[in-house]
C-alpha cells in the first residue's frame, strides 16, 4: 500500500536525494523508503538496547556480590 504524504526538505537535502537516486538508480521514493526502513530498524534496536538496559539496572550488584552470601 502506497501513501503519499507532504513535507518539507532542506535544498542541500533534496540535492543528495537527487544526486544518489540518480546513482544508484533509484526513484528518489525508492530510496527514502530504503533509508527510513534502514533508520527504523537501527532504532527500534536502541530501543529494544535501552529497555534491556533499564531492566536489568534494578541492581547494581555483580554476580558475586549478588550471590555471595548464599549457601548452595
Amino acid at each position: 500500500m502506497s501513501l503519499k504524504i507532504d513535507f518539507t526538505l532542506e535544498e542541500g537535502t533534496v540535492d543528495k536525494i537527487t544526486a544518489y537516486s540518480e546513482l544508484l538508480k533509484q526513484t528518489p521514493s525508492q530510496l527514502l523508503d530504503e533509508a527510513l526502513n534502514d533508520y527504523f530498524i537501527k532504532l527500534n534496536k536502541q530501543l529494544l538496547e535501552k529497555s534491556a538496559t533499564e531492566e536489568n539496572s534494578q541492581t547494581n550488584l555483580d554476580f558475586d556480590e549478588f550471590w555471595g552470601d548464599v549457601d548452595f
